[in-house]
């Protein structure tokens, strides 16, 4: 099938061209697990006839001029070629399903990069298992971008002609605390001196400062180390109890607070006495910068002067961005997904998880919230972090242990 458009070469953008360096060439993971059997040849046309199906990156080759410059090029798209049919048990030897796939998806992020003649997307169809693995590469958007363009192939469950519904825009009031001109002049001022102290942070962990070695640090080359992927489990409910009970908290503060005390947990029974005074241990968090949070149409993604536009708009050194992993413990996002059951291809999707392929550090996390749930992949270098399912447990205590607190507040 031809996609649609011309076919003129179009150059990367600078995050494009990140993504596909060697030490950080990312791969997104994004499993799907359905209720009833796979109908492949269902499928197969629903991918053809979906916005993945018709989307000009997803219908391009990556090619190198004679400079070493990479730009995309329309082709003709063969949907047998994406999709790959594993009709057999990935592991005989594990009876649990979500087990079995996590380490499938485990092994392909660090021995099975995605081949260049052809776009650099996949559906791998695990039959057996009742599960889809997406694999698309980051050059070809962010994932709020991806996951606008997924929902855009899905239909509610409660609605079978109906897309899924997206996050409602939030209204703020104007605050009217100062005079215009001297609140405008004070936001702009904070604005300047927080960039400048960010930068200079910034420079400094991607150049100089590293976090101190703990059990579960990586460094230059742990992103070709063997990975073991294990999920935490969560309860919006929950999540958001305890953001009730902090004033102007958000979902991400109670996110960050969870990842924190988890480790704090995960670090003394792994090395008793490790959580000594001053120990620091810093995140890299990727952000939406866009002007409306959240999910989008994907027809307002695709418009050239939008302000919701497809794609990362960013772009930096790719020798900054290694060090900047290496010197750093922990990589972590969190993104919304479908505030009710949907269906895909007509069949009903019980859960949605995501995870990338394997960085320099040894831990990478990875939330996706769905249908008042919130399922967190936790990958790690197994011969760094041998037992992911512990860690999985002390961030799941966590909230537990937050919700309680947050209730004996209430009360007091």
């Amino acid at each position: 099938m031809a996609c649609p458009g011309t076919f003129s070469d179009e150059p990367l953008s600078p995050a494009g061209r990140l993504f596909l360096q060697r030490k950080t060439d990312v791969v997104i993971h994004c499993i799907a697990r359905t209720k009833n059997p796979i109908d492949v040849d269902g499928a197969k046309a629903t991918i053809m006839s979906s916005p993945m199906g018709q989307h000009p990156r997803f219908c391009s080759l990556l090619v190198r001029d004679e400079n070493g410059f990479e730009h995309w090029r329309k082709t003709r798209l063969d949907v047998d070629r994406h999709v790959i049919v594993v009709k057999n048990r990935v592991n005989e030897d594990e009876e649990d399903d979500e087990v079995a796939v996590n380490r499938y998806v485990a092994d392909l992020s660090v021995s099975s990069p995605l081949s260049t003649d052809k776009p650099l997307w996949e559906v791998h169809l695990l039959t057996a298992h009742k599960h889809v693995v997406f694999r698309i590469h980051h050059s070809l958007g962010d994932g709020i971008s991806l996951m606008s363009m997924l929902m855009a192939s899905c239909r509610k469950v409660s609605d079978p002609d109906a897309l899924p519904m997206m996050v409602p825009e939030k209204t703020t009031e104007k605050r009217r605390d100062s005079p215009w001109l001297l609140g405008s002049m004070w936001g702009f001022l904070k604005m300047a001196w927080l960039t400048l102290v960010f930068v200079l942070e910034f420079l400094l962990r991607s150049l100089f400062v590293s976090d101190r070695k703990t059990a579960v640090s990586g460094g230059d080359g742990v992103e070709l180390w063997p990975r073991k992927l294990a999920t935490a489990k969560f309860l919006l409910h929950d999540m958001k109890e305890v953001k009730k009970a902090i004033p102007d908290a958000t979902i991400n503060d109670v996110l960050f607070g969870i990842v924190s005390c988890g480790l704090s947990r995960y670090l003394d029974h792994s090395t008793p006495n490790a959580l000594h005074e001053g120990l620091r241990m810093t995140g890299v968090a990727m952000v939406n910068l866009r002007a409306k949070p959240g999910l989008q149409e994907i027809s307002k993604l695709m418009k050239d002067n939008s302000e919701t536009r497809w794609g990362n708009r960013f772009g930096y050194a790719s020798l900054i961005n290694y060090k900047l992993l290496c010197n750093t413990t922990f990589t972590i996002s969190n993104l919304i997904g479908p505030l009710e059951d949907i269906t895909l291809s007509g069949n009903p999707i019980s859960s949605i998880k995501v995870s990338t392929s394997s960085l320099p550090q040894a831990l990478t996390m990875h939330m996706v919230s769905y249908a008042g749930k919130a399922e967190m992949q936790i990958l790690v270098a197994k011969d760094i972090i041998p037992d992911p399912e512990f860690l999985a447990k002390c961030f799941e205590d966590a909230l537990l242990e937050m919700k309680v607190a947050a209730k004996e507040a209430d009360k007091a």
